[in-house]
């Protein structure tokens, strides 16, 4: 290959890159209903619509085992693989579980990851049935597949959502990185020590966010709700990139544009502080940080306003506009930002 061709994964960007990749997938199985492109791949098998999605946590990457408890890294790969599920309106069934292990991890330190991982799976009702376990030279990689069904009639993609919409999301944002940004630093400070086994971190003031990122909580009781009120968002996929990707990802789906208020982030005040510790803007925790494991839906008012009477758990950020009209925030001040293809996480 000639140097003046080799471009760089970050020159394209993460979806490009997955779209070039599909090019190559040869044969199209008259079952598939949705292959990539959405949180999950969806299959008709006679009517029951099956789904089928996978995340994979790498080492130096993904997590840090200096500060990351290994039954919570479990948990979390756990969540992640059941929030995809979720942001299809689904309910999971079963996982597998791959994963490449160094010699440093010993038996006890994998049955932790289980641990974690089965945890996860009993707050979510799914079942481990099996995978694989391989060497690795020196990093820890966890694979997962997570197969789940839902129902023809509440089958929700990221397409579907329409130019009126209220685009509502669960929960709060940024709390994760705001976690992660204090488990950083206390990883700074405990490199500085010279007595580094004795020393403590003192995490008690930032037990909400750094639990946000360690053993994050998927969104199981909206989508319940959601069954018990007999409703269906036009259009819904989790939070796990930050929101500016997410919303892009949403509207090129559907085929629409996004106006989003500043002012209307839900983000929890122990993220505020720690932003302000920080001496960073919270808002570009909620815009880029990820791995919230919230959901981002799109309803009509009327069904907004009806949601609102039994589920309190959730806030509008904007509606959906033309496409043409781009991705757009009304900021505090009054300023509107629009953003393009480079203010993206990917």
């Amino acid at each position: 290959m000639a140097n003046d061709s080799f471009r760089t994964i970050q020159s394209i960007g993460r979806s490009e890159l997955i779209d070039e990749l599909m090019e190559h997938s040869s044969f199209e199985h008259s079952s598939v209903l949705q292959g990539h492109g959405d949180d999950a791949a969806v299959l008709d098998k006679d009517g029951a619509y099956e789904l089928l999605s996978s995340e994979t946590f790498m080492e130096g990457v993904d997590f840090d085992l200096t500060y990351v408890p290994l039954h919570h890294l479990g948990y979390k790969i756990g969540t992640a693989a059941v929030s995809d599920i979720y942001a299809m309106n689904g309910e999971p069934d079963v996982v597998l579980v791959n994963m490449a292990v160094p010699n440093k991890i010993s038996v006890d330190m994998l049955k932790e990851i289980y641990r974690g991982i089965g945890a996860a799976g009993k707050d979510n009702e799914f079942q481990i049935v099996g995978g694989d376990l391989t060497a690795s030279h020196q990093t820890l990689s966890v694979s997962i597949s997570c197969y789940g069904h839902v129902d023809q009639k509440r089958i929700t993609y990221r397409k579907g959502a329409h130019v009126g919409d209220a685009i509502c999301v669960t929960g709060d944002l940024g709390g994760a990185i705001a976690g992660l940004r204090i488990l950083m630093r206390e990883k700074e400070y405990w490199q500085e020590q010279e007595n580094q086994q004795a020393f403590q971190p003192d995490l008690e003031d930032y037990e909400y966010v750094v639990k946000r990122q360690l053993v994050p909580i998927a969104r199981r009781d909206f989508v319940e709700k959601l069954v018990d009120m007999n409703i269906v968002p036009s259009a819904m996929m989790d939070v796990t990139q930050g929101l500016v990707s997410d919303l892009k990802h949403l509207a090129n789906a559907s085929g629409v544009g996004a106006y989003v208020y500043q002012a209307a982030f839900p983000i929890a005040l122990d993220t505020r502080q720690v932003a302000d510790e920080m001496k960073e803007d919270v808002d570009k925790y909620a815009l880029y940080g990820g791995e919230d494991f919230e959901l981002m839906f799109t309803l009509p008012e009327k069904k907004v306003e009806e949601l609102s009477d039994e589920f309190e758990d959730f806030v509008v950020i904007g509606k959906v506009t033309e496409q043409e009209e781009g991705i757009r925030m009304q900021q505090a001040e009054g300023d509107v930002a629009v953003f393009d293809e480079s203010d993206d996480s990917e």
